[in-house]
């Protein structure tokens, strides 16, 4: 193999996908007078995913194994002055592990898809707009420039719009992807800022010429003020992933993502989306290097986001949202990792959090399909027997989540609480805490939900709703659950497997080998963690020896026992705490008030900026003063003046003897 990929390669990777989406999107809809049916539309959505992901996973072996690489411009759209448009693939370690996971995530859920939306009148469109999501998320992590990196995200933000809002019928529906689009568009306008910055001062949108000029950026201060140009830019380009990335404050939009059918909310929240804005640091860390206060602020918005957004996942009783939730606390955890400088212990964390995230949501999926589209785990229970594929997938995916050692999701949790220990910035210490602590809250909420669905007595006929109308029909409290089709059990099996072993595999390569040489930069003389994480590393088995004496194992463990003894031994026990802590309760269930927040500080303070912008400046001073404040003086002056213009001679004699009699009377006031 050369040391360089091929270009027509690398272009069939999102262009393969396009047009599964495209085929199935226009002749598989109304649209284009639905030529083909739905087998043929699924068949070719998952064809090209198929194709994207053979042609990632040999693109990863050639980078891997034969040190290939890729930066080429592939089209120039336009030039302004000497800012190049163009659209460019850049391949290295980082890009290729993208490419695979988010190929690999994406065809399993086109595969649970077939079984999953059988029933649904949208079927050809809903594989139209998977496909059409897997394409943007490729273009965003396969770029080399700014401009393309922006087209991915955007396309990624408004599939997403499209995919919440999937049953545009339901009013919840469609004010979640109201929300997810308008709390994106806030962190974008901070990313379009950075990107703007970015172009202003180094003169180009290329990553390898703007990382070239970092040292440069790093020397100039913002106009106007003291602060670093860099930490500027970098914090406006860390907004943009707190929007993307769901961090708090931003993170209001992904807990209502829910409404959409499971398979997305397995897209969106397990490899693709929300992994950009994580990707997008990662990615830039030849520039956050550079400034240690834009490192500081990501530090302290992950802890929030990786402690408090666990506490939410206690008290949900929707079994989405608890995945929801947990996928916020993980994302605060790869934040966290970003802020400590150990941006390849980030990503390590996002890959292994793909697989397993992925398998629980599908999981979900296939518990909600199994008891009749019930999603209250208060009315489930026992489900193991009658499931035993999804049980045992479900919990493997929750050890994973957890971090028990030897499964994936242990040697990614591991590495980021031992980096944030050893991270030397002012807010690793409340980090810290933040990370310890979430290990005791994931595992409490984990294994709640897995407790209440798979263990314990049946409680099928207690459920309220159970003959209440739902988007797919009835529920029947009567019927016992049934285990789901080969075609969501099998997406199950295959992403249990690196559930449980990639990690193992590969964190020697990814955090301590040389497969991110070239795409991730650390500046070692100032920030350690990942020097000192190379110290303490004697390989796989070992970490995983050493991690069952360690506090986070014990802290897990401590959360497993306490989820068991509340709702296993002592179900009674719960609802007497919660009367106790109401007003905290209170506080967990409104979110921490911030839809409050948002919904009538923010949003009714813009609409009254707005109105009295409308009524004040545009009613009053623009139409009112101006436009017709003109006219009027106009027709005041020309009244006045048509006075002197009446035609009759006498008034002219008349206006040229006042005219004399002033001017006389001028001069003679002047040479007194």
């Amino acid at each position: 193999m050369s040391q360089t990929l091929s270009a027509s390669t690398l272009l069939a990777v999102p262009l393969a996908p396009l047009v599964g989406s495209i085929l199935a999107g226009v002749l598989g809809t109304s649209f284009g007078g639905n030529r083909i049916g739905r087998r043929l539309s699924h068949t070719l959505t998952i064809l090209g995913v198929l194709i994207a992901f053979v042609l990632s996973a040999m693109t990863l072996k050639s980078v891997a194994l034969d040190g290939a690489r890729f930066n080429e411009t592939l089209y120039t759209w336009m030039v302004v002055g000497g800012l190049k448009m163009e659209v460019g693939f850049l391949v290295d370690g980082l890009t290729a592990m993208m490419m695979c996971v988010v190929t690999f995530v994406s065809l399993m859920v086109h595969i649970y898809t077939i079984g999953y939306m059988e029933e649904d009148d949208g079927y050809n469109r809903f594989f139209s707009y998977i496909s059409l999501f897997t394409f943007s998320m490729l273009m965003l992590v396969m770029s080399n420039n700014m401009l393309q990196l922006f087209f991915g995200w955007e396309a990624v933000g408004l599939v997403s719009y499209l995919l919440i809002g999937f049953w545009f019928n339901k009013p919840t529906a469609i004010f979640a992807n109201m929300k997810a689009f308008l709390v994106n568009r806030v962190g974008d306008f901070g990313f379009i800022l950075g990107i703007g910055l970015i172009a202003a001062y180094a003169g180009t949108l290329n990553y390898a010429e703007t990382f070239a000029k970092a040292g440069e950026l790093g020397k100039l201060t913002f106009p106007g003020t003291d602060w670093m140009l860099i930490t500027v830019i970098c914090i406006c380009l860390f907004i943009g992933a707190m929007g993307k990335s769901a961090q708090f404050p931003l993170h209001v939009w992904l807990p209502d993502s829910m409404e959409g059918p499971t398979p997305i909310s397995a897209l969106i929240h397990a490899a693709t989306m929300v992994t950009a804005g994580i990707f997008m640091v990662a990615r830039m860390s030849p520039l956050f290097e550079l400034s240690d206060t834009a490192l500081n602020f990501i530090l302290v918005i992950g802890a929030i986001t990786a402690l408090f957004m666990g506490f939410l996942g206690i008290i949900q009783n929707d079994i989405k949202r608890v995945v929801a939730y947990s996928t916020l606390s993980q994302l605060g955890y790869m934040t966290v990792a970003l802020g400590a400088s150990a941006y390849s212990v980030a990503i390590f964390h996002l890959m292994t959090h793909a697989f397993f995230k992925a398998l629980l949501f599908l999981g979900a999926g296939s518990v909600i399909m199994g008891l009749h589209h019930n999603q209250d785990i208060r009315w489930m229970g026992g489900v193991r027997k009658y499931m035993p594929i999804t049980w045992i997938t479900s919990l493997l995916g929750s050890l994973a989540l957890i971090g028990t050692p030897l499964f994936s999701g242990f040697y990614s949790k591991d590495e980021i609480i031992l980096a944030i220990h050893a991270s030397s910035l002012p807010a690793s210490g409340f980090a810290y805490f933040a990370v310890l602590t979430g290990v005791f809250v994931t595992a409490f909420y984990s294994f709640r939900m897995y407790f209440l669905v798979f263990h314990g007595k049946e409680r099928y006929d207690q459920n309220p709703d159970a003959h209440h109308d739902n988007h797919h029909g009835h529920h029947d409290s009567h019927q016992k659950p049934h285990e789901s089709p080969w075609v969501i059990t099998v997406p199950l099996i295959l992403l249990a497997i690196p559930s449980v072993v990639i990690g193992f595999i590969t964190i020697q390569p990814m955090l301590f080998g040389e497969f991110f040489n070239d795409s991730i930069f650390v500046n070692g003389e100032i920030h350690k963690a990942m020097e000192m994480l190379r110290k303490e590393f004697h390989g796989p088995a070992q970490l995983a020896l050493h991690g069952l004496t360690a506090a986070p194992f014990w802290l897990a463990l401590a959360g497993v026992v306490s989820a068991y003894y509340l709702y296993m031994v002592n179900p009674g026990l719960p609802a007497a705490i919660q009367k106790r802590i109401q007003p905290v309760y209170t506080l967990l269930e409104n979110k921490y008030y911030l839809d409050w927040i948002n919904e009538n500080i923010l949003a009714r303070g813009a609409r009254a900026l707005g109105t009295g912008l409308w009524k004040g400046g545009d009613e009053a001073v623009i139409d009112g003063l101006l436009v017709n404040g003109s006219w009027k003086l106009v027709g005041w002056v020309s009244g006045l003046v048509r006075w002197f213009q009446s035609g009759y001679l006498y008034h002219y004699a008349f206006a040229m003897i006042l005219g004399v009699f002033v001017l006389m009377t001028y001069f003679v006031w002047l040479n007194k």
